[in-house]
């Protein structure tokens, strides 16, 4: 999920080139879905890319989903346009690039981050016979904040805190020190449950399976402003990664779009520094520096889309919002798991048994970490004693939590 925080980045100017010619419809109750394609005919999906389509993380796992897709359903054919953020294209709506795309003949589009879920929203209300979904946000969501009744928006998200919760595990158990460093993207909800839920799972496993005091434990995050570095308006990852390893954290985990953790990880260990990261994001994360690597938690696009698309073209598709969960029997399932998560080489065997149980424990249930006693950061109390939180109170977090470093606005 990606926040409407761009608008802030970067004044954007509309621009007539990809401006679709067709005038705005007239509004409906309900959406005129799209005929099927007779087999031998392509069915076009759009979809708009905030960065660039080979980031391993965030975008190319998108990527990946679409692709499967595909392997699916042959006669289903994307149209892609990445780098649609205000460094790369600063004069550039996502709902223009969706209109264009429209023109062209998708007849369903997808906006990947949530910084379009404006756009997401301005192009399903102008197309209302075009089946618009936006991963994440919430407009789809009846009990949430900021329900839009618009019938052809959907929102897809997976259910990622448990993955944090696996991620941050699996950090504190490859500490040694105890220090563990996060790079994080810019500050929304979305971010602070991550992030939380990553502190939650170091801290339950550094007190349950490394049997050591939580008072040793320091659990920082630096917020570069964005999902991946724009010079000039971000902070540099490179630097905020080097900080973390210069600093004396020994795990530095990965809450960006781009892998700069791993790579600066990389130089820090071939330079003598005993040091340890954890990627996210993208199901290759370990790859690009496998010999310090503690695992990656990645998203599964490919069965939510998946299904989308075969109601999109059924013509039975009805706006919906879908935190999509994980398969606790076969997590790295690709046909039925919203998230997946792979073990590096640095987590080591004994480490790894710890992890099993505590991955086995979330799955089924024995081990609730959004449950009570818990605190803001600020000491106010965010959960009393054996209460536990509902969707709403985890989705829209308004604080990180005590133990935390790092601003929570």
């Amino acid at each position: 999920m990606k926040t409407n925080h761009y608008k802030r980045l970067a004044a954007l100017l509309l621009i007539g080139a990809l401006a679709s010619a067709c005038a705005t419809p007239p509004p409906s109750a309900a959406p005129a879905q799209p005929a099927a394609p007779a087999a031998d005919q392509t069915f076009t999906v759009g979809m708009v890319i905030v960065g660039p389509m080979n980031d391993k993380g965030w975008n190319e796992a998108h990527v990946e989903g679409t692709k499967y897709v595909m392997e699916k359903m042959p006669n289903v054919k994307f149209e892609y346009v990445d780098k649609v953020n205000p460094a790369d294209r600063p004069n550039v709506k996502g709902s223009q690039v969706a209109d264009d795309l429209i023109a062209k003949g998708a007849k369903v589009v997808i906006f990947n981050s949530d910084d379009f879920k404006d756009d997401a929203l301005e192009t399903a209300k102008k197309h209302p016979n075009i089946v618009v979904i936006h991963a994440s946000g919430d407009y789809a969501w009846k009990e949430g904040k900021n329900y839009k009744d618009q019938p052809n928006l959907g929102n897809l998200m997976s259910k990622m805190e448990p993955g944090w919760m696996i991620a941050g595990c699996a950090s504190a158990l490859g500490s040694e020190n105890g220090k563990i460093g996060t790079v994080g993207p810019l500050i929304n909800e979305e971010t602070r449950r991550y992030a939380s839920a990553a502190y939650l799972g170091a801290k339950y496993c550094w007190e349950n399976y490394k049997k050591r005091d939580p008072k040793e434990l320091q659990f920082k995050i630096t917020w570069i402003g964005f999902w991946f570095n724009i010079p000039g308006v971000t902070l540099d990852p490179t630097k905020v990664a080097d900080d973390f390893y210069n600093g004396g954290f020994d795990v530095v985990m990965s809450a960006i779009d781009t892998p700069e953790v791993a790579v600066q990880g990389k130089k820090a260990a071939e330079a003598g520094k005993k040091v340890k990261y954890h990627h996210y994001d993208y199901k290759g994360g370990c790859d690009l520096a496998p010999d310090i690597c503690l695992g990656v938690h990645y998203y599964n696009w490919g069965p939510g889309y998946l299904k989308i698309i075969q109601e999109a073209m059924a013509g039975t598709y009805k706006g919906t919002w879908t935190w999509a969960e994980a398969d606790w029997k076969d997590l790295n399932n690709p046909d039925t798991s919203a998230f997946g998560y792979i073990k590096g080489k640095a987590l080591g065997a004994e480490n790894e048994k710890l992890l099993d149980e505590f991955i086995k424990g979330l799955g089924d249930g024995s081990i609730d970490l959004w449950k009570g006693p818990l605190n803001f950061q600020d000491g106010t109390v965010f959960l009393k004693d054996g209460e536990r939180a509902t969707d709403q109170q985890i989705w829209y977090l308004p604080q990180l939590l005590e133990g935390m470093e790092g601003p929570s606005r």
